[in-house]
């Protein structure tokens, strides 16, 4: 396809039709954990100890951008090692780096861990055993390498999901049903569609529970700055109890935009390593499955401006925006885009949105599509992505509605939108 013919004729009712736009830091809860390592070894001496001399450990590990994750496995293994034991790093990611054993490898090394990193060896498989069935014949299936250790440690994060609502989401228990089921039981799962997550995933974690030698999980919870709230060593006996509850407090942390109301949400940058959607929808409120309520008021345009670096190509997501540019289309990654939906069986965040030639054609598109505003009446919002959300700009019709908000502070004046040479937007 080629993006550099697409030309279209723009009928734009002003010479200017961008709004002035001014700097707010969004004000969020600041609590964090400041020594990581510390807390690791904290939490993991309640949890083992001589029990592990000799033994071979399997630590999972994750594909997101956890914060400090590399930090939490490399002291996880550290003290596994202090205990006597033998771990190695198997990675627990599904269908993530295009479902091979190299693609996950190299998600790894891109978060920080690798064996040199780690002090430890990464084994990395995509063959699985099925260890079991749901009532309804589901199998259930669990890394192969994984399962043949003598017990496995899960360092993952809490958090809310990208596509259903339920009490356990993202977390312990879906580390254990999709992160260790590998692309063969995410598979499995996401054919019964995310309307049955909420039900699904404990069901399968619990059934993993009882199957494999699962000792405890190394659990982060993150604040609205992508730092680490809270660490938590669960027991395998606690995964019921607790995922739940964490998932409470991942909640309430959340970050999200803070102004009430947006015409045109302008988004820096997309990817995996932003969110699983790319954009994650508890910040924009689309998402690719139908009728999950987000709390997130309406946004009429979406921007997508470009990808990230680290989403290798993956431009999961991008069907929910609205308009993107011809740069950001050129970067994508069909096959590690398709094959992470076609396994998720949500298709739309995998379809092209409108395609412009810059930032600027794509802006001004989103604004003369919008109706019954004006330059000075139109809410524009703009984010680096859907994780960086402290400082955002706004546009000045934004202002009224925040005003004396003291979660919401405005850091200068409103000034034009400037745009380079490229009409890339600055």
């Amino acid at each position: 396809m080629k993006f550099d013919e697409i030309d279209v004729p723009l009928q734009v009712r002003t010479t200017n039709p961008f709004p002035d736009m001014v700097d707010v830091e969004q004000r969020f809860t600041r609590d964090h954990v400041a020594d990581v390592e510390g807390a690791v070894r904290a939490e993991m001496q309640k949890l083992a100890g001589a029990s592990l001399a000799g033994k071979r450990i399997a630590v999972a590990a994750g594909s997101r951008g956890i914060a400090a994750i590399d930090r939490v496995v490399r002291t996880t293994i550290e003290q596994l090692k202090a205990f006597g034991a033998d771990p190695f790093i198997v990675p627990a990611m599904a269908s993530h780096g295009g479902a091979t054993a190299e693609g996950q490898i190299g998600v790894l090394a891109d978060l920080g861990i690798t064996e040199k990193a780690m002090g430890a060896p990464i084994r990395a498989s995509m063959e699985v055993v099925e260890i079991g069935k749901l009532e309804d014949g589901m199998p259930i299936f669990f890394d192969k390498i994984a399962s043949q250790s003598d017990g496995v440690v899960l360092c993952c994060r809490v958090k809310p999901h990208t596509d259903f609502r339920g009490e356990w989401e993202s977390g312990l228990y879906k580390m254990l049903a999709i992160g260790l089921g590998k692309h063969r039981g995410a598979v499995e799962i996401h054919s019964h569609g995310f309307t049955h997550f909420h039900h699904l995933i404990p069901q399968v974690g619990r059934v993993t529970l009882q199957k494999m030698p699962i000792l405890f999980a190394v659990a982060v919870v993150e604040n609205a700055y992508h730092q680490v709230l809270k660490i938590e060593g669960v027991p395998a006996a606690g995964f019921e109890e607790r995922d739940k509850a964490l998932q409470v407090i991942a909640k309430q942390h959340f970050a999200r935009i803070l102004v009430p109301r947006i015409d045109v949400l302008v988004v820096d940058e997309l990817g995996k390593d932003v969110s699983g959607s790319g954009m994650d929808p508890n910040v924009t409120g689309r998402c690719g499955s139908p009728g999950v309520d987000f709390g997130v008021a309406p946004i009429h345009r979406i921007v997508v401006r470009d990808l990230t670096e680290a989403t290798h190509g993956n431009a999961c997501g991008l069907g929910l925006a609205d308009l993107t540019t011809r740069r950001c289309a050129e970067k994508i990654d069909f096959v590690k885009t398709y094959t992470n939906l076609i396994t998720a069986t949500v298709l739309e965040p995998a379809k092209l949105p409108i395609v412009m030639r810059d930032d600027r054609e794509a802006i001004t598109v989103a604004i003369i599509t919008c109706n019954n505003v004006t330059t000075e009446t139109i809410r524009v919002v703009r984010i680096k992505n859907t994780t960086e959300l402290t400082r955002i700009q706004v546009s000045a019709a934004v202002l009224a509605d925040i005003a004396g908000r003291d979660d919401l502070k405005v850091l200068g004046a409103p000034a034009p939108m400037r745009f380079g040479a490229d009409n890339r937007l600055i």
